[in-house]
């Protein structure tokens, strides 16, 4: 027996970093339907905000937000002011500018994404911010769309690293 029914996405999983030092970001991404698991989580974390990681909906300029409807979620706790303005600013833009430059289709609105970002406290270059953030954003959504990585991806590694650890490094 056959249906018109297409079959439902399947969420993709992505995770990518950019930059180094204090301007380094790491991302996470969840992409999946809006009204399945993903768009739950969604929900779920918009309405049930933590101290220090407030989740917010990712515009392209105010009172427009991306598409896919996208979900910034802080992935360290906003420290201080400064901290908040490179989250809300620079953060923020360089997911909407990932989203943007990526032309996702999603023509009907049936997508959602959530990016969990992790931007260090210590960091203050906006620009740095903003650029590292748009190029991990990419990379995560690219792993999540090849459908992740696989074992053949990691059969050589011998000690893993990432931008704030290399063994050997002083």
């Amino acid at each position: 027996m056959t249906t018109d029914q297409p079959t439902p996405m399947a969420p993709q999983f992505g995770e990518g970093s950019a930059g180094s030092g204090a301007e380094a970001v790491l991302v996470s991404t969840v992409l999946g339907v809006r009204d399945g698991p993903v768009g739950s989580a969604w929900t779920t974390a918009l309405a049930t905000p933590t101290m220090g990681h407030s989740p917010f909906v990712v515009v392209a300029k105010p009172n427009l937000p991306v598409v896919p409807f996208t979900l910034f979620v802080p992935a360290i706790g906003v420290t201080d002011q400064r901290h908040a303005e490179l989250t809300l600013g620079a953060g923020q833009a360089g997911v909407a500018a990932a989203v943007l430059d990526l032309k996702m289709d999603d023509p009907d609105g049936e997508l959602c994404l959530i990016v969990s970002a992790w931007i260090d406290p210590q960091a203050d270059d906006e620009d740095a911010v903003f650029a590292n953030t748009r190029d991990a954003t990419i990379a995560a959504l690219k792993v999540g769309a090849a459908g992740g990585p696989w074992h053949g991806h990691l059969v050589e590694i011998e000690v893993p690293e990432n931008p704030y650890f290399r063994s050997g490094r002083s």
